[in-house]
């Protein structure tokens, strides 16, 4: 069938006849429209199976078939508008034969692909599953893979969770979102059994299904518990470290953090990118990287613009004033927006420390 299709695709861009083009009872009997459709949309679909990507119900139905034991059936609400196959697979108008019917045939396809099948949305993979045993608890510690979009080669952030932080995810989302939780399925829990090897499997696998889930609906996407189910406990191991004096191991914290934030593309709380901000310039400070520390305030006073003045502000304006004396660079700027709060009785003279408020506040 892709034979034909090339072949037939090769002569009416090389301008045949339209008799050749669209003879013959097999043009009848093989339609392009089908053809192409058929062969190209098994193709993606099976490139976006499996566990971190999820375009249909059909597809979720399947994966869940395999799962008989922990998880049933959890179908996606259906969308507003046509899904990508009845969009795709709607016949062409009469007449609409040729050489430039099928090249447009061609990019409508590839378009409607991109825009219906490929959702740009969080994927999750279950890396590692622990066994931990602090006495007398035992649990299983899952760490999975965030994957958002952007360049191929950027590491993806991680976050370690038990099943009880799962439970207690899905427990207050329930609670919240009745209707659209419905239809979202959950790894019920064993009395026995939990540590073996199939048993960690089948939940690693429905995990990732469930966050996958979530990240579908909009509604859910944006809930402050899945928010905090993300960042909160690494930015809370993060700030414990910091006050500890452990830099080294509070800055991949800090990093990672900021990383699930950015992936995450909502807002985890109002002041917590801030706060992240602060937390990378304070380590890369102590480690003595100065040049880091500095572009983290200044990214930090891009995303406090010319708002009304916020507790960091002047904290952070003091910290690149200065970074920027360090290295020798130009300070007037922030130096001016400082002295300007500072007459205003806005801030006191001098103000905290970006360490001091990080150290104070309560996550």
């Amino acid at each position: 069938m892709a034979s034909r299709l090339l072949h037939r695709l090769r002569h009416a861009l090389a301008g045949d006849s339209p008799g050749e083009a669209a003879a013959g009872p097999e043009a009848e009997q093989f339609p392009e429209s089908s053809e192409l459709e058929d062969d190209d949309a098994e193709g993606l679909s099976s490139r976006l199976s499996g566990t971190l990507s999820f375009t249909s119900a059909e597809d979720e139905e399947e994966e869940d078939d395999e799962d008989d034991g922990d998880i049933g059936p959890d179908p996606l609400p259906a969308g507003d508008g046509a899904s990508g196959e009845d969009a795709e697979r709607s016949p062409p108008p009469d007449g609409q034969r040729g050489s430039q019917p099928l090249t447009r045939q061609l990019q409508d396809f590839w378009k409607k692909s991109r825009n219906t099948l490929v959702p740009q949305r969080l994927l999750f993979e279950v890396t590692s599953a622990n066994v931990v045993k602090d006495p007398p608890s035992k649990y299983v510690l899952y760490t999975l893979a965030v994957m958002g979009p952007g360049p191929p080669d950027r590491q993806p952030a991680q976050i370690s969770r038990r099943y009880s932080d799962f439970e207690r995810l899905h427990r207050n989302l329930q609670r919240q979102f009745r209707g659209p939780m419905a239809a979202i399925s959950f790894p019920r829990k064993r009395l026995r059994r939990n540590f073996t090897a199939e048993t960690i499997a089948r939940r690693s696998r429905a995990f990732e299904q469930f966050l996958s889930h979530l990240q579908a609906v909009p509604e859910l996407r944006h809930a402050p518990d899945l928010q905090d189910f993300f960042v909160l406990p690494e930015l809370r191991r993060a700030q414990s470290l910091t006050c500890t004096g452990l830099y080294r191991e509070a800055l991949a914290l800090w990093a990672n953090a900021w990383q699930l934030q950015t992936q995450l593309g909502t807002p985890s709380g109002p002041d917590r990118p801030l706060l992240t901000l602060a937390g990378l310039a304070v380590c890369h400070q102590e480690l003595e990287d100065p040049g880091e520390a500095r572009a983290c305030c200044e990214r930090a006073l891009q995303l406090l613009g010319d708002k009304n003045p916020h507790p960091l502000l002047a904290p952070f304006l003091e910290a690149h004033v200065r970074l920027s004396w360090r290295l020798g660079l130009d300070k007037r700027q922030s130096e001016a927006r400082l002295q300007a709060l500072q007459e205003a009785g806005l801030t006191p003279t001098p103000p905290p420390s970006l360490k001091e408020l990080l150290i104070k506040e309560v996550l």
